[in-house]
């Protein structure tokens, strides 16, 4: 049986935290990264049988790599732990790993209802998403936090972004060093709680900021002396 480990940034999410730990497939190990919370997303998470990792840098970048660097599957997975993802779903995208089909694969988010995915994080993943194809040729419709790959992949990627780059730092740099980066539809769910980042036009802002810096970097081929 394909086991792995999946990842759970989280801030003040102790109202989705029950469900999404509900999800988690059996036999696999739950990774809550608490980066700060204050309502007691930590203790509900242990009190569920998650691993509990405290990161107290904030930003998304931070946890999520906190979080990998705690990992010791084969396999790691990324989650946003607000409910709007169903971890249950990245059996498929393991096994889509594991039969050899991709390297790194993505949850492209389908919103089910209206207002689910605010307009202005929508124009800004579709800005990132064309920015990204003319950085990589690479021809992705989201850059969600859902995924999954190979632990000794994802760490070779030496990834630095702590903040909202954090996901599509990945996405670039693992397109530059060759490997394979797929995506598949994910239902979108209403989330629990209000976003950190794209719940409003100030987050969205910050999250295609530093997403564009990210862009901006010379492909690591060429760092090291290669070419693409």
């Amino acid at each position: 049986m394909l086991t792995a480990d999946v990842v759970l940034p989280c801030l003040d999410e102790a109202e989705a935290l029950p469900w999404v730990l509900s999800r988690i497939p059996a036999g696999w190990r739950a990774i809550v990264v608490d980066n700060g919370s204050t309502d007691g997303s930590a203790e509900i998470a242990r009190a569920l049988g998650a691993v509990v990792v405290h990161e107290p840098r904030r930003g998304f970048g931070s946890a999520c790599h906190a979080g990998l660097r705690a990992a010791q599957a084969e396999y790691v997975c990324f989650c946003d732990c607000d409910a709007s993802l169903d971890p249950g779903l990245l059996t498929g995208f393991v096994r889509r790993i594991a039969d050899g089909d991709s390297d790194l694969v993505l949850g492209r988010r389908r919103p089910r209802q209206r207002g689910v995915w605010p307009a202005h994080a929508r124009a800004g993943n579709a800005a990132l998403s064309r920015m990204l194809r003319r950085r990589t040729g690479l021809r992705l419709r989201d850059l969600g936090p859902m995924r999954a790959g190979r632990r000794t992949d994802l760490l070779a990627l030496d990834l630095t972004d702590r903040r909202s780059g954090y996901p599509l730092q990945m996405v670039v740099r693992a397109c530059d060093t060759g490997l394979r980066v797929t995506e598949v539809d994910v239902p979108y769910l209403p989330r629990s709680g209000k976003s950190k980042v794209t719940g409003t036009w100030r987050g969205t802002w910050h999250a295609v900021r530093d997403m564009s810096a990210v862009l901006a970097e010379q492909p690591r081929s060429l760092v090291n002396g290669g070419t693409r």
